[in-house]
Formats: structure tokens, sequence, C-alpha cells
């Protein structure tokens, strides 16, 4: 009796690993998903350059997660992140009201097809992302976090001149933190900059430096774990302003992983 009892309890536990193992949203799991037919035809168009999935299995989700798209737009990663998670799980689209109005057609699109009942859409103003503390499990942050550094210039009528500070990125970093569970992982994917160009020169052309933000990140706190390659584009001009027309999906991008100590 005492060994059919020890063998029902190495059984439960091995079942017990074995599920919790299956809920890892994986590559695999996340291209289940991206191949769904009630996705937007402009998603599916999308995949091919923004490679989801090989940056959402950084966030090291499980079904049931709570994570949040930050400055999320159109919400393209929070629907995936959304239907990734499953129902058990959450998906916030955080937005200011400048990242909502770049997004609105595609957001409109995304009403009118259904949006996922998981996404919750949280729009607050500027850097605010007003979130309990230890709330979610990841975040996420694409092409904007070098917002938050660009200097905010007016041209007057012979060249661009400052006309204010950039955001407070430690309040921002600082809400982030108190955000996540310990271990849970923040992910960035940005436009890289020209090696040896000023800061300030970089940012201009809406994009950062990855050695510069790696470090900025880390000196507010966060655990570097790794740097990741699968939107690299050597052939990338890093002069040039991320705006212009064939440059758009084409960028040089890297995509840091850092976790909460």
């Amino acid at each position: 009796m005492r060994v059919q009892s020890k063998l029902l309890l190495t059984f439960v536990s091995l079942l017990s690993n074995f599920v919790a193992h299956a809920q890892v949203i994986d590559t695999t799991h996340v291209e289940a998903v991206m191949e769904s037919s009630s996705r937007l035809t402009a998603d599916l168009a999308r995949a091919s350059r923004s490679k989801p999935q090989f940056v959402i299995p950084l966030l090291n989700l499980e079904v049931g997660s709570r994570v949040i798209d930050i400055f999320g737009s159109g919400g393209y990663y929070s629907d995936l992140l959304a239907r990734v998670v499953g129902e058990e799980g959450e998906a916030i689209l955080h937005n200011n009201q400048g990242f909502e109005q770049w997004g609105i057609n595609i957001l409109q699109d995304r009403y009118a097809n259904g949006m996922p009942r998981n996404v919750k859409v949280h729009t607050r103003s500027g850097i605010n992302l007003d979130l309990e503390n230890e709330s979610i499990d990841g975040a996420l942050i694409v092409m904007a976090l070098h917002d938050l550094y660009v200097v905010p210039k007016r041209y007057n009528g012979e060249e661009y001149v400052a006309v204010g500070p950039p955001a407070n990125v430690a309040y921002f970093y600082e809400q982030l933190m108190a955000a996540l569970k310990p271990g849970g992982r923040f992910v960035v994917v940005d436009h890289a900059g020209e090696q040896g160009m000023a800061h300030e020169e970089v940012t201009d052309l809406h994009r950062i430096g990855e050695d510069f933000l790696r470090e900025d990140i880390v000196a507010h706190g966060f655990r570097f774990l790794s740097s990741e390659s699968p939107l690299r584009n050597p052939d990338d001009d890093r002069t040039r302003i991320v705006f212009d027309e064939d440059l758009q999906g084409r960028t040089d991008r890297f995509v840091l992983v850092f976790e909460k100590p």
C-alpha cells in the first residue's frame, strides 16, 4: 500500500510538471495563434517583418499570465498576446492619446473585427502606466521606448530648436519596476542608432543606441538577460530617420530582454 501511494505521488508530481511545462508560451504556441483565420489581414501581412514568434516567447509567459503592451498603438501585439495567454490571462493595451491616435485606423478595424475579450484597453496620460504593484507577469514595448528620450523640437524658420525636456524616464522605469512581479520580464524592441553619433542626433532620427539603452535600463534597477537578433538588418542606413517610406518595416532593430530581480 505504501509503495502504491509513493508511485501515485510520483505520478501526480510528474503530471503537474508536464502540465506546467505545456503551458509555457513558446515559438510553436505563438505560430499556431498567428495562423488563426480570425486575425486581421493587416496583422497577417505584418508577421514577416515583426516576427512575433521570436519576440513573444522572450517574455517567458504562461497561459493565464497578465502582460502589458506599452504604447501599443493599434494593438498588433496586444491582440496576439491576448490570444496566447488565453481567456484565463489578460493583455493590457496601454496607450496615451498620441500613440492611440497614431494607430487609430487599425484599432478601429480591430474593434470591428472583434477584439479578443481579454484585451484591456488602458489609455492614460503622458508616460503614466497606472498599474497595481506586482500585478503583471511581463511587459513589452515595441519601437516606442526611444520616444521617451527624444528632445521635443520645433522649427523656427531656420532650424529645429528644443522646446522642452525629454520625458522623465526615471519615473517611467520606477512605475514599471513596481508593476512587474519579481522575475517578470521586460522586452524592448527598438530601431538601432548609428554607432558614433551623438545621443541627441540618434534620437532625432527616432532611433536609439543599443548599448546606451541597455546601460540606462540596468541603471534603473533591471537585470539584463540577453540581446536577441531576429530583427537585425545590416543593410539599414542608420543615419536616416525611421519614417522614410522605404525604411518602414525594414530598419535594423534590436531586441533586449530584462527582468525584475
